[in-house]
């Protein structure tokens, strides 16, 4: 089953890494992190089908942080090209999204975005904080 949010800054997208890392095996999913002038949306998959108590347990984790998201066609169709094994690279220039990471949930994809895109800037945006 597919989980898509939208989360208002990167703390939280850490805070969804961290909790998979802690509740899951980390290869029982893999996760979609794009990042948005306006915040993050996120995308989990998980292997194998969630209990009945652990997708309640998740959905009420993911609706404390943020957001149900109803992908409009354009994000569609760039989740279609990576699940069909399209290279991230080919996928942002194809479709203008900024894809942070791709597989399997990883903290450091995030801070290293953070990290280069605040040192371009000169400061930090409250959706990177």
């Amino acid at each position: 089953m597919d989980y898509i949010y939208f989360l208002g800054n990167a703390s939280l997208t850490l805070r969804v890494i961290e909790y998979l890392q802690q509740m899951y095996d980390s290869s029982c999913c893999s996760m979609t992190v794009i990042h948005q002038i306006n915040g993050w949306i996120i995308k989990i998959k998980f292997r194998q089908p969630l209990t009945p108590q652990q997708h309640g347990d998740f959905k009420a984790f993911m609706n404390e942080l943020g957001i149900p998201y109803e992908l409009e066609i354009r994000l569609q169709m760039v989740f279609w090209s990576l699940e069909t094994g399209q290279s991230p690279i080919d996928v942002m220039s194809r479709y203008q999204v900024a894809i942070v990471s791709h597989g399997s949930p990883d903290s450091n994809d995030i801070e290293a975005f953070r990290q280069q895109f605040t040192r371009g800037l000169g400061y930090c945006p409250e959706t990177l904080a």
